[in-house]
């Protein structure tokens, strides 16, 4: 059976981001950063992120993953740079409900992290997908630097 175009297209948008992530290394200088695993396939990610004014201005991340959950970090940094950090949240939620196959009418505030939405029919892969979604959401809303899970590093800002 040939794959549908919209198949196609999931797939080399995936691997395009996996091959060649965005934002993929150090900030150098950050506001917070973060690192989260996926202990059950072994996803690790360390975030960066420069927040000013309550603004993301910048992201990078790092780690080892696989290629739906780098393609996802990816996809990620793309969609929330220039956001304001009190919307991260919804975007993680909104996310998390895009990859679980859940009816989701503006997923176009993802960027093109709405390609994911065909990770629904992976379940074991949604973890994969919203590791670094959920990675930023704890960064930019701990409140004392100190993470309950994974490791989260305040950096007062300049």
């Amino acid at each position: 059976m040939a794959l549908s175009k919209l198949d196609n297209l999931y797939r080399q948008v995936i691997l395009d981001h996996s091959s060649h992530p965005h934002h993929h290394g150090s900030l150098g200088k950050s506001t917070l950063t973060v690192e989260m695993n996926n202990p059950t396939c072994g996803d690790v990610i360390h975030l960066e992120v420069e927040v000013k004014d309550g603004v993301i201005q910048d992201i990078a991340f790092d780690g080892s993953g696989c290629s739906i959950s780098t393609a996802s970090a990816s996809m990620m940094t793309d969609a929330v740079i220039g956001k304001k950090v009190d919307e991260i949240s919804d975007l993680t939620l909104l996310f998390s409900d895009l990859v679980q196959g859940k009816d989701v009418p503006d997923a176009e505030r993802l960027g093109e992290a709405e390609v994911l939405a065909g990770v629904a029919k992976f379940p074991t892969r949604i973890k994969c997908a919203t590791l670094a979604w959920k990675a930023l959401n704890k960064a930019v809303n701990e409140t004392d630097g100190v993470a309950d899970s994974g490791h989260i590093h305040r950096h007062d800002e300049e």
